[in-house]
């Protein structure tokens, strides 16, 4: 505690390794967190992260910030699943002509036990160039009453712009 005390009031250390050390001494006096926070001008979550930073390491976690670690990489096989599947056609059951980003971000995580997002799906399209939406054959609607609302129509409606067909 004496040493941060000579810390915390010491003009010899950068400033923000002052005001960590004053979060933790006043932590150990049982201010409360809220307070705390109030008292350093900082965000609550700022006071837990110094004081887990001075648990863990010490004084040495006082002068160098706890940073969070690099982001997780996804596997590559879990990359070469999501190509494969944007490839595929989604189950019949699904009645979907071809995966949305989120259903197949769904599917990959219901089924497979694989969680990845939506964001990170939309990625791995642009960089592989993927456009599940803009396939070079016409798919056939999965709908079971396409081929009644198909005949529904004269051959006449068929021709019109749907905009300009009257009721």
């Amino acid at each position: 505690m004496a040493r941060l005390r000579e810390l915390a009031g010491s003009r010899d250390v950068p400033a923000d390794v002052a005001l960590r050390a004053r979060i933790v001494l006043w932590s150990g006096e049982g201010q409360r967190r809220k307070d705390i926070a109030e008292l350093a001008g900082v965000a609550p979550l700022t006071v837990d992260r110094c004081k887990a930073c001075y648990a863990e390491r010490g004084l040495a976690g006082l002068e160098e910030k706890c940073r969070g670690g690099p982001r997780t990489q996804v596997p590559p096989r879990v990359r070469a699943r999501v190509i494969a599947l944007t490839r595929m056609s989604p189950p019949v059951d699904s009645g979907l002509s071809h995966w949305s980003t989120r259903t197949l971000a769904g599917h990959l995580k219901r089924r497979e036990g694989i969680s990845v997002s939506w964001h990170y799906i939309a990625r791995v399209r642009r960089e592989e160039n993927l456009k599940p939406h803009r396939s070079g054959t016409f798919k056939i609607s999965k709908d079971p009453a396409f081929a009644e609302k198909g005949e529904a129509l004269s051959p006449a409606q068929e021709l019109q712009p749907r905009w300009f067909r009257t009721a």
